[in-house]
């Protein structure tokens, strides 16, 4: 009987079957793990990499403003903590003054029979000790009393002062950490949109170049290079260049259109101001810092330095900005054109305002 027996086979469920797909599974995601190393890289077309360099160098200037705003608060935080120091300094120098005298009027006491203990308080190292005790002075002479309450507020002013200098290092210790992290996320994106450039042809590179910014891919800068050696259409007189353009508003306006016309070609650096290379906020500070107008550093902040007005009442000398969180400026110079820092690709150049998304304008008065 027992030979007739069947053999029991064992169903491929459970475990088993569990098992083996596992074992299938490892193996597909091994290959493909093998197939993947040598395709890391995506091939991307000439369209894509710039369209990825586009986007990169959009998020650096948005970065580079962050920067550039971050920078200024630490230089007025430096700013204020240097004149705290310098006051806090003054004053303890006045203090030593004071408290000298009292040491002079408690050398006095001393040869007529004793100090009295307001003066020894005054003249203490332990300011609690001394404003805990200041009730003492009630009982020496006006002369003595008055010497002892000026050295009380005096200690009370320097421990205001360097209560004030202690925020404001804190302040600036915060502002230069946000700097260090800006400079980072920058020179990433810069670094990965120099990558991307690497993988296109010297004459795609030449004609990204050309192109000059995020829109450059849907219109060419041919209709700006005819321009570019062109002389400014507004002059320090206020007075037309050529027919069918405006002339600048104001002599400030015209000189700081000159100002950018001369700047044409230089670097685009970021966070620089000049004189020989900038980003775009540092050109048109710079452009109206020539003209005697002090603007802020960024350009969120430039948007609100003056008078703001529509695309339509556009004159030369206005400053144009651009994208949804007003990330880049130019400088209008007529005839739809612009004077601009564009990215580490382009230097300095004349542009079509419509090449990239408009957000407003500022007219500065």
């Amino acid at each position: 009987m027992a030979a007739h027996r069947r053999t029991r086979q064992r169903s491929i469920g459970g475990n088993t079957a569990r098992t083996a797909v596992t074992i299938a599974l490892a193996g597909a995601a091994t290959a493909t793990a093998f197939d993947g190393v040598g395709h890391a890289e995506p091939q991307l077309s000439p369209a894509q990499v710039k369209a990825k360099v586009d986007t990169l160098y959009k998020e650096a200037e948005v970065a580079t403003e962050k920067y550039n705003g971050a920078e200024e608060k630490a230089e007025t935080a430096e700013k204020h903590l240097r004149t705290l120091r310098d006051e806090a300094a003054r004053k303890e120098d006045r203090l030593n003054s004071a408290r000298e005298k009292l040491g002079s009027m408690a050398a006095a006491q001393y040869r007529s029979g004793g100090i009295d203990p307001a003066v020894q308080l005054a003249l203490s190292d332990d300011p609690d000790r001394y404003l805990d005790g200041a009730a003492f002075a009630e009982r020496v002479g006006t002369r003595q009393s008055a010497a002892v309450a000026g050295v009380r507020k005096q200690l009370r002013e320097i421990e205001q002062l360097r209560g004030a200098a202690h925020v404001e290092l804190t302040s600036l210790k915060a502002r230069q950490a946000e700097l260090k992290r800006q400079k980072k996320t920058i020179t990433g994106k810069l670094e990965a949109a120099r990558g991307l450039l690497a993988r296109l042809s010297p004459a795609e590179r030449t004609q990204y170049a050309e192109q000059g910014s995020a829109a450059g891919g849907q219109q060419r800068a041919s209709r700006s290079s005819a321009r570019e050696l062109a002389p400014p259409t507004a002059t320090k007189t206020g007075t037309s260049g050529s027919s069918g353009t405006t002339a600048a508003p104001t002599s400030r306006a015209a000189e700081a259109v000159s100002f950018a016309y001369s700047k044409l070609g230089s670097p685009y650096v970021w966070g620089a101001t000049g004189p020989n290379a900038f980003d775009c906020s540092g050109l048109t500070q710079a452009a109206y810092r020539s003209a005697g107008v002090s603007l802020p550093r960024t350009t969120y902040a430039q948007i609100n330095a003056g008078q703001r007005i529509s695309r339509s009442e556009l004159q030369p000398g206005d400053l144009v900005f651009f994208y949804s969180g007003i990330s880049h400026v130019g400088i209008y110079v007529g005839d739809g054109q612009m004077i601009h820092a564009p990215n580490p690709s382009a230097p300095v150049r004349l542009a079509p305002i419509d090449q990239m998304p408009f957000a407003g304008a500022t007219r500065v008065v």
